[in-house]
């Protein structure tokens, strides 16, 4: 329970710092709920993690009836990031790098916090939920599943942010799939 209590903690601070340190400055998109929320808060203003938090709810839903275990899981999860990403928002603008480095620190810093919090079998609730789901029926990687989840949320980004920075949320939704997956699957072949 300590570590995945850890876990939660751990990955919530890295992905409020890839979100809100590298990605917001540049006007960048993540995928799943997390990418809609950067949409609504690029868009309307609104608070990413409120944002998370309401577009969960359906998702939810579906684990309360298909698998009560990662609602619980990922309840915590889902609470603690959210509240995270909107109480480190304040890093907006503190680090001063150029797009392409934001992209993948950003991305490898989302990819290391989502990783960490499914290899407990926990998440942040939205598409890493369904990502988790889905995984159970299909054996698909879970990686791979939320790369394409995130794939077509960035699509749908493409009226806000822009072409260029389409492509380089793309670079970013690559280095989070390949560390979610890498860190989500390290410890299966650690022990």
């Amino acid at each position: 329970m300590l570590q995945k209590i850890a876990a939660v903690l751990t990955g919530s601070l890295l992905l409020s710092f890839g979100i809100n340190g590298f990605l917001v400055p540049h006007h960048l998109l993540d995928g799943g709920v997390i990418g809609i929320g950067l949409i609504l808060h690029y868009f309307y203003g609104l608070p990413t993690g409120l944002s998370i938090i309401i577009l969960s709810l359906p998702l939810y839903a579906l684990a309360w009836v298909y698998e009560r275990r990662y609602f619980y899981y990922s309840l915590q999860g889902l609470i603690i990031s959210s509240f995270s990403i909107d109480l480190f928002s304040f890093l907006d603008g503190r680090f001063h790098l150029g797009i392409l480095p934001s992209t993948i620190i950003g991305g490898l810093l989302v990819g290391v916090g989502i990783g960490l919090m499914l290899r407990y079998e926990t998440s942040t609730g939205g598409t890493d939920l369904l990502a988790q789901l889905l995984t159970k029926l299909t054996s698909v990687n879970v990686g791979v599943i939320i790369f394409l989840i995130d794939g077509l949320v960035i699509t749908s980004g493409i009226e806000v942010v822009g072409l260029e920075k389409f492509f380089y949320s793309f670079i970013t939704i690559l280095c989070v799939g390949v560390m979610t997956s890498f860190t989500a699957v390290w410890k299966k072949e650690a022990y």
